[in-house]
C-alpha cells in the first residue's frame, strides 16, 4: 500500500482497514484497503 501510494505521489493513506480470513485449515487471507491522498 505504501509503495503504491509513493507511485501516486500521494501525501497520505488514510482510512486504513484490515481484513482476515481463514481459507483452509492452516492457511490464511489478509487483505488491508486505503485511501490515498494529496493534501493542498
Amino acid at each position: 500500500m505504501k509503495e503504491k501510494a509513493e507511485k501516486l505521489n500521494a501525501d497520505a493513506v488514510i482510512n486504513v482497514r484490515y481484513m482476515t480470513s481463514a481459507i483452509m485449515g492452516g492457511a490464511a487471507e489478509i487483505l488491508a484497503y486505503g485511501t490515498a491522498v494529496k493534501l493542498k
